[in-house]
């Protein structure tokens, strides 16, 4: 069952990359991943070309969806070691791991708006799902989509910081939505009825919003513009693609594929051409 084992994982980590183009990110190119290869979930960083592969945290929970903040210095997580999901942030090297949201609530896949003073993420904790925003250092938590019509989930904030995309599931179906930054003129962007789109991200220029779906029989990766417009298929493999996200510079995107028989890194061009394998694990 390989592809609800894909769906369930997927769900629960992200793959990031960050180019030394950007003159605020790390000195040298790496994605953060999660990984069960020591048993359970843990936050590792690696090079561009697979290389230095390193264990940021070490512990008997799950430590999963890590996102680099925009200057390279610090990664946002979610973990659930002390009893529930929560938002932690930790530096660059795995130091100084803190529990930001700290509620009886479940809180997931947290991402830092681009100038760095905010996390989005998702929250139960008023009773169903909605997308939040609070300050970097955890004050200020918001309820931004307030649906009572269904759940809301993965946000990712558009380059300029003015808008959210997001998953939604109010219509019956997983769509990509996308949003003001106050949570104001919700918009459904894929009206996909019967597939699941999910775990959008927003390119770095601001005109397309990567995200995978099974509207063809199995998970690929596609981009739409942020008009809802040219939904295009980048992968379009026998395997199950799902998880994208984009370079700073916007060249490539990060994802992750089942397609040679465990789910592993990869990574590609914007159009979807030069489809590399990074990791090779069990």
């Amino acid at each position: 069952m390989i592809f609800a084992k894909i769906l369930f994982i997927v769900s629960f980590f992200g793959i990031f990359l960050i180019p030394a183009t950007n003159v605020h990110a790390a000195p040298i190119e790496k994605i953060v991943f999660a990984s069960s290869r020591d048993g359970d979930y843990e936050i590792y960083t690696m090079n561009t070309d697979g290389s230095g592969q390193t264990s940021l945290t070490s512990n008997s929970s799950t430590d999963i969806y890590p996102k680099w903040s925009p200057d390279g210095s610090k990664i946002a997580f979610y973990s659930a070691r002390d009893g529930n999901n929560e938002i932690y942030v930790m530096n660059a090297d795995g130091s100084n791991q803190i529990n930001l949201t700290n509620d009886p609530g479940i809180d997931q896949t947290p991402v830092w708006s681009p100038d760095g003073t905010k996390i989005a993420f998702y929250s139960n904790r008023e009773g169903e799902y909605d997308i939040f925003v609070m300050d970097a250092d955890g004050s200020n938590q918001t309820n931004i989509s307030q649906s009572p019509a269904g759940d809301d989930f993965s946000p990712t904030w558009s380059p300029d910081g003015t808008q959210i995309a997001f998953n939604s599931v109010r219509d019956g179906d997983y769509e990509v939505y996308k949003m003001d930054a106050d949570g104001s003129d919700q918009t459904n962007l894929t009206n996909d009825p019967g597939a699941t789109d999910r775990n959008p991200s927003w390119s770095p220029d601001g005109t397309k919003i990567a995200y995978y779906t099974n509207r063809d029989g199995n998970n690929e990766i596609y981009t739409v513009d942020t008009d809802g417009s040219n939904l295009t298929n980048l992968t379009n493999d026998p395997g199950s693609d799902a998880g994208p996200n984009w370079s700073l510079d916007g060249s490539r995107l990060a994802f992750a594929s089942s397609r040679d028989g465990s789910l592993e890194v990869y990574t590609m061009n914007a159009d979807g051409s030069d489809q590399i394998k990074l990791t090779n694990t069990s």
